[in-house]
C-alpha cells in the first residue's frame, strides 16, 4: 500500500504490517485515504483531531447557511384599502428580508360562489408588489382557500 506521513510526505509502497508498525510508533492512526485506486492509499493521521476539525468546518458552513421561510398572510375577498395596505406593506417587508410570501384568500359560507372577488385580491397584492417580487405559483382554488407564492425578485 502506498503510504503517506502525517505532514503529507509520501513514504512509499510498503506493507500493511509495516505500516500499521509506523503509526503506533508515532501514536497516531493509520486511515485509509483511497481504497479504490491501485495500490490502496493510506495516511497517519490523529484521526480524532481530524474529525473535530470536519464537524468544526460543518457547524460554520451551517452559521451561514440562510433559512428560507414561508411568511403566510390571510385575508378575506372583501378587505378594506387599508387593510389591503397595511396587509401589502407587510407583505413587501418578508420579501425583502428574503422569505417567500404565500398570500391566502379565505372564503367563508357562500363568498366561495364567487372566487372571482378572492382572484381580483390575489392579483391586486400582486400588482401592488410586483417591483419586488415575482409569482412564484399562481393563484390557485383549493376548497375554501385561494393562495398565491411570491418570492424575491432575483438581480440577473
Amino acid at each position: 500500500m502506498q503510504l503517506i506521513g502525517e505532514t503529507g510526505e509520501k513514504l512509499g509502497v510498503i506493507s500493511l504490517q509495516e505500516a500499521l508498525s509506523k503509526a503506533e510508533e508515532k501514536n497516531l492512526d493509520l486511515v485509509l485515504v483511497a481504497p479504490n485506486s491501485n495500490p490502496p492509499v493510506c495516511k497517519i493521521m490523529n484521526y480524532g483531531k481530524y474529525k473535530f476539525e470536519q464537524a468544526k468546518k460543518e457547524k460554520e458552513a451551517k452559521k451561514k447557511q440562510k433559512v428560507l421561510e414561508v411568511k403566510e398572510i390571510r385575508v378575506t375577498p372583501n378587505i378594506e384599502e387599508h387593510d389591503f395596505g397595511f396587509k401589502a406593506k407587510n407583505a413587501r417587508k418578508f420579501i425583502l428580508d428574503g422569505n417567500k410570501v404565500k398570500i391566502t384568500v379565505r372564503f367563508r359560507g357562500r363568498e366561495v360562489n364567487n372566487s372571482k372577488a378572492g382572484e381580483n385580491v390575489l392579483n391586486k397584492f400582486i400588482t401592488a408588489l410586483e417591483d419586488v417580487a415575482n409569482v412564484e405559483k399562481e393563484p390557485k382554488l383549493e376548497g375554501r382557500n385561494m393562495f398565491t407564492i411570491l418570492a424575491k425578485k432575483t438581480d440577473k
